[in-house]
């Protein structure tokens, strides 16, 4: 068993939710989190609300699953991203879970 973790940006979300029905990953969690990108200190030096660097409203979701799944998840994330016309690409991190109940 192994734990993955995906974040994007909001609009990608129904996109995200096929990415996962196409995967068979059919278990996990879901959380709406802040993306931040370091801004140059130029950029943001010169913005009168500088404690408020554009936070770009995200999501987290998170699996644990089988490694057939995960492998599965992410070609279909590599699919995906390669024929993303932006610069936020989906993100993707797969953790080995030591210990589980």
């Amino acid at each position: 068993m192994k734990l993955v973790m995906v974040t994007a940006v909001e609009e990608y979300h129904n996109d995200i939710m096929q990415i996962f029905k196409e995967a068979d990953i059919q278990n996990f969690s879901e959380s709406g989190i802040d993306g931040y990108k370091n801004v140059p200190t130029v950029l943001s030096g010169s913005n009168w609300f500088a404690a408020n660097k554009g936070a770009t409203n995200s999501i987290m979701l998170f699996s644990f699953n089988t490694e057939e799944k995960i492998d599965k998840l992410f070609d279909l994330l590599k699919e995906y991203n390669n024929n993303l016309e932006t610069n936020n690409p989906i993100r993707a991190i797969v953790l080995p879970i030591e210990k589980h109940l």
